[in-house]
């Protein structure tokens, strides 16, 4: 059993973090960089352009962050972006990670760019789950999205991670209507064979693309009518899962996962947390605020004014977003914080 400097007992074995509204959080999404490498038109049609400000953390602040977590019992970490392969230490940030007594699941979302020639050493480091960006099976589609001609590294990477067992594996497609959304007939016939899930992503309005949602959200819950209608049915949710509603078919041996956040009561099952690439803790994606962490990561000495922190701004996570009311929080683009 591993001690802090402090004394606090860090193997995880302490109840996962609650709030007011009796939710408990295991899970925490930590974000590595703002930078990505693509140009999604959902996203950063423009690019990603960098800001002035502090870096991002390093390795030891991270490794600090995750030990206080999971001093309070969060036992999976997701690592994020932008585009966390953009890191050149990320081999490094999964290894000690991974090696933080009580943290089982270490997790990444990444464009999947990098995967053929990185994904053996993540794994070697303690990768244990992999969610691929892929929001569409057609090669010019995908280009036309992305601005980026690299689906077939991707889809490369995808039959290495099942070579390599990696006990989960997804596809995250964002749900766009009158460009991907006729393409569930073709998801449906690439998961009856391979043994993956793929999260059909309701379009999310953020800061910067109003003009954008407008004109192609989709609700997902028209997608989910789609999939009972062709004989697909809901699975339980595990308590350390993600924010997507699963669905199986005896036919099929991969999944499909809808994420909705405009769903109603959509909040109700939240069980993650956010910080950001520069520290800063978020409560909710599209929150108002963030609480910064950076200033307690330098030094061990600060462990219990660091799980001081993050216990009591809990307190002030709320019920849910803002999203139906145009609320976006602080969030001007999805890379900024990782989704």
């Amino acid at each position: 059993m591993a001690v802090a400097r402090s004394g606090a007992v860090v193997d995880g074995s302490a109840p996962a973090l609650g709030d007011s509204f009796g939710r408990r959080f295991p899970y925490l999404r930590l974000s590595l960089t703002e930078a990505c490498n693509f140009s999604c038109s959902y996203c950063l049609p423009d690019g990603y352009h960098g800001q002035a400000g502090p870096g991002f953390l390093g390795v030891v602040e991270i490794q600090r962050l995750v030990r206080g977590f999971a001093a309070l019992g969060m036992h999976k970490i997701r690592l994020t972006g932008g585009e966390p392969s953009l890191r050149k230490d990320l081999e490094q940030i999964i290894e000690v990670v991974a090696a933080v007594p009580g943290i089982r699941k270490v997790a990444i979302t990444t464009n999947g760019t990098l995967l053929p020639r990185r994904l053996p050493g993540w794994h070697r480091a303690g990768l244990t789950a992999l969610n691929v960006s892929m929001d569409s099976l057609r090669r010019d589609r995908f280009h036309a999205l992305t601005g980026h001609d690299r689906q077939p590294e991707i889809l490369q990477g995808l039959q290495m991670a099942q070579a390599l067992d990696i006990p989960s594996v997804k596809v995250n497609a964002v749900l766009l209507r009158g460009v991907n959304d006729d393409e569930l007939p073709q998801w449906m016939d690439f998961l009856r064979e391979r043994p993956v899930s793929v999260r059909f992503i309701e379009l999310m309005r953020t800061g910067d693309n109003e003009a954008y949602f407008l004109q192609h959200h989709r609700r997902a819950d028209e997608v989910i009518t789609q999939l009972l209608e062709a004989g697909w049915s809901e699975r339980p949710r595990y308590p350390d899962a993600g924010p997507a509603r699963e669905f199986g078919h005896p036919g099929h041996r991969g999944t499909v996962g809808i994420i909705a956040p405009y769903a109603r009561d959509f909040c109700s099952s939240c069980n993650r947390l956010r910080v950001t690439a520069r520290g800063d803790l978020r409560l909710c994606l599209f929150g108002e605020f963030g609480v910064p962490l950076r200033p307690l990561l330098q030094s061990d000495d600060d462990f219990d004014a660091l799980l001081a922190r993050i216990t009591t701004q809990l307190g002030l996570k709320a019920a849910g977003h803002g999203l139906h009311q145009g609320q976006t929080g602080l969030i001007p683009h999805l890379a900024s914080i990782g989704g």
